[in-house]
């Protein structure tokens, strides 16, 4: 015969309420009901068995009688959850929930949870917790040694109009993430300034991350910006390995030597500029990056792009803020000072008594052409140091192809190259060793620090003759 159906639906709810009732009797964690008022509903066995108390003699009762520091008529005034919070009962320590019963917008009840275990399973967390966090520390400890910044706006040294100039540029680019293009010739500081801007920013915390663009292979270019998950090719880190671009996820990253990057391989870093996502070759998972870009280059990029070596949309995404550092020859008030200042910085490495320079040497400077810029000028400076036995540094200390005799004798003009500079400082060097070893070229080899078979690959190159 086949059932009513109110007869069903009431079966029905019948099996429901005591498969709950028997499924909470049956739990490893006390549970407790309350009504709004903090009157006991429902104790289960479990937790009923634990105080040594009767269940069904409980209901009715306040929380407070049962359990002198329950807190159940607490939430249920206040509504917020309390998960996880710790509770003390019996010189036992426990973990409990507490969670409010909501029907609409009033508050009816609150479930009481009582973990058991629960306690020495967060003693075990927190010691774990405890551990990463010390391994956190020391990973970004690391992070920030290899992915950090040196200088400062302290460190771009200078007193001249067009360097003033720059600097203030630079402390705006601090308060945006725009892009910024660092141009200027090789040797001017254009990473002192990225790094200054990094470590004035926002960003300052997280990491700086610098790439070459003229040193990574055009083969390779991807793996090292986008990174790879493992086995996605031959020779690839078993691991897998993260790119460039999410290594400084919430920092900045700064492209160097952009001007030298592939012309097949800019659309890629395009993408990745304007949309800031990516995925690792072999992968499948979208990589969203938020990073700052800068990028420098000592080439004219208009240039590039009028001759299509540079493409156009990369140029105008990145040359948002634009910053030109003008060559050291054309800022003559900032070279003494750049000079003493290499001086204080050179004085844990190289052990003088120089502190200053004399007046011909300062005059020799700045007559001097800088085609290597602040990077030739600290060079200089530090050979100087190295030279000088006591007091100032004097025209004597300074390397020979500044001075006027040198420069007279190889036809050293001031607008020469470095390349030119250096052309003549190896051969002044060779001369000089043929001649202190009495044209033994081997010996001379040896005084120079060279193999023989180089010595005599530069003679013939520099067209340097034994004199007889």
């Amino acid at each position: 015969m086949d059932a009513s159906p109110n007869h069903s639906h009431a079966t029905t709810l019948q099996l429901t309420e005591n498969f709950y009732q028997s499924l909470l009797d049956n739990m490893k964690i006390g549970v407790i009901v309350c009504n709004a008022a903090g009157h006991i509903i429902y104790l289960n066995e479990t937790y009923a068995s634990f105080l040594g108390i009767d269940p069904a003699a409980q209901i009715g009762k306040h929380a407070t009688e049962v359990v002198e520091n329950s807190r159940l008529h607490i939430v249920a005034q206040t509504g917020q959850a309390e998960i996880n919070y710790p509770h003390e009962f019996k010189d036992k320590s426990f973990v409990v929930h507490r969670v409010p019963i909501r029907e609409g917008n009033e508050i009816i009840a609150v479930l009481g949870l009582v973990l058991f275990s629960g306690a020495d399973i967060v003693k075990r967390l927190a010691v774990q917790l405890s551990h990463l966090q010390t391994k956190l520390q020391m990973y970004e400890s690391e992070l920030q040694t290899v992915h950090g910044t040196h200088y400062t706006f302290d460190s771009i040294v200078g007193s001249s109009d067009a360097l003033g100039r720059i600097k203030e540029e630079a402390l705006k680019a601090t308060l945006n993430d725009f892009p910024v293009l660092i141009t200027g010739e090789s040797g001017t500081g254009k990473e002192i300034i990225a790094q200054a801007i990094h470590a004035d920013s926002a960003r300052r915390s997280y990491p700086f991350v610098r790439v070459n663009c003229a040193a990574i292979p055009k083969e390779l270019f991807e793996a090292e910006l986008f990174g790879y998950e493992r086995g996605a090719f031959t020779g690839a880190d078993r691991r897998g390995k993260a790119g460039k671009f999410e290594v400084a996820n919430l920092g900045t990253i700064f492209l160097d030597e952009i001007g030298d990057l592939p012309l097949e391989t800019q659309p890629k870093l395009l993408r990745v500029l304007e949309m800031k996502e990516f995925e690792r070759i072999g992968g499948n998972r979208l990589i969203h990056s938020d990073f700052r870009v800068i990028a420098a280059t000592n080439q004219k990029l208009m240039e590039k792009v009028a001759d299509g070596s540079f493409r156009a949309d990369l140029f105008y995404r990145l040359n948002v803020i634009a910053l030109d550092i003008p060559a050291l020859r054309n800022r003559q008030e900032d070279i003494i000072p750049l000079a003493h200042h290499f001086m204080r910085c050179s004085e844990t490495c190289v052990m003088s008594d120089a502190t200053t320079l004399d007046q011909a040497a300062e005059n020799l400077l700045l007559g001097h052409h800088w085609p290597g810029n602040a990077r030739e000028l600290r060079n200089v400076i530090e050979q100087a140091l190295v030279a000088a036995k006591s007091g100032p540094i004097t025209v004597d200390d300074l390397p020979f192809y500044l001075q006027p005799s040198v420069k007279k004798k190889f036809g050293i003009r001031r607008t020469s190259t470095l390349k030119e500079y250096l052309r003549a400082a190896e051969i002044h060097a060779i001369q000089e060793a043929l001649a202190a070893a009495g044209n033994n070229k081997s010996m001379a080899a040896r005084q120079l620090g060279i193999h023989r078979t180089l010595l005599y690959n530069k003679m013939n190159k520099l067209g340097i003759k034994i004199k007889s």
